[in-house]
């Protein structure tokens, strides 16, 4: 190589470099555009919420005098709907991502169902909630409860479990696998001594986005009829007239955070404003709350796996 192909190599090099500190500068704008975003309105509504909360904000119900509302009914709920999500969502989700990557036969009838599962991971959610509205409401007649709101939400972040999980599989090395079929295992032993505990890092991200966009969903949760306005909570197990069984309360009448902020936001009183900001700090805070107990749970999972 002469002199002057050599200087063209250097400058050619010194160009894709100089691009790649422009990607770079780019990358790092346009990540500081959302984070500021966000923290202008966090700010923004800690400012006006913040003195607002306190210990009677979140022991009261809601009022139609705005210095004596709460939210007691609204996390109450939110915690239930949350919970009855994580139950119905991930457990299935995790087995539907384990089967479609170690058991199903790799024929076009998966593959359809691979191309559904992430088609529907962007449907728009009022679509689910007209789905659930239809399903659970009125063929399964659960009514407008906790129970069906939980279901509605797991039908949501299904698919976003379902591809977290399918994507934390394929990330296990192939040797994993021939080592542990080499020793005698059954795929079944393979899946729960290695697959799944090798993965779980990865599923509770999955999971983490999902619920973290459950939580604060409206539309899906409007559709299937939730309260705007509800002055008690669901009865406790074994409580009620006459005494209730440990699951009456999946079928109660419920709201949420967002939809107690949707009926403040309506409202033309600045008060109630004041109030929609002060439920919008606490459930970011729950979000925030909810996230990091996540990802406490998958660092200790990962901790005590050994390759």
């Amino acid at each position: 190589m002469n002199q002057q192909e050599l200087q063209s190599l250097r400058d050619l090099i010194g160009k894709h470099k100089r691009y790649d500190w422009l990607f770079g500068i780019l990358g790092i704008l346009s990540l500081m555009v959302g984070i500021l975003t966000f923290l202008a309105l966090f700010v923004d509504m800690a400012i006006e919420g913040l003195g607002r909360i306190d210990a009677e904000f979140l022991s009261s119900f809601p009022s139609r005098r705005a210095s004596e509302a709460g939210i007691l009914s609204a996390w109450v709920g939110s915690l239930l709907v949350m919970f009855v999500t994580a139950v119905a969502a991930v457990p299935l989700g995790v087995a539907a991502g384990v089967y479609l990557e170690e058991y199903a036969p790799k024929n076009w009838i998966t593959d359809i169902i691979e191309i559904n599962v992430t088609n529907l991971a962007g449907v728009p959610s009022i679509i689910y909630g007209l789905l659930a509205l239809g399903l659970f409401v009125y063929t399964f007649g659960l009514g407008q409860s906790i129970i069906t709101a939980g279901l509605t939400l797991a039908l949501l972040i299904l698919p976003v479990v379902i591809v977290a999980t399918r994507e934390s599989i394929r990330a296990i090395p192939q040797m994993v696998r021939e080592g542990a079929y080499g020793c005698g295992a059954t795929t079944w032993q393979v899946v729960r001594d290695h697959i799944v505990p090798y993965s779980s890092a990865g599923i509770m991200t999955g999971v983490i986005i999902g619920m973290a966009r459950a939580i604060g969903e409206t539309a899906p949760i409007i559709t299937i009829g939730a309260l705007t306005f509800i002055a008690f909570l669901p009865n406790a197990p074994f409580t009620g007239e006459p005494p209730a069984g440990p699951f009456d309360w999946l079928f109660s009448p419920f709201t949420v955070m967002p939809i107690q902020m949707f009926n403040w936001t309506s409202r033309p009183e600045a008060a109630f404003l004041e109030n929609a900001a002060a439920a919008g700090f606490i459930l970011v805070f729950m979000t925030l709350l909810m996230n990091g107990a996540a990802i406490w749970l998958r660092y200790r999972m990962r901790k005590s796996i050994k390759w």
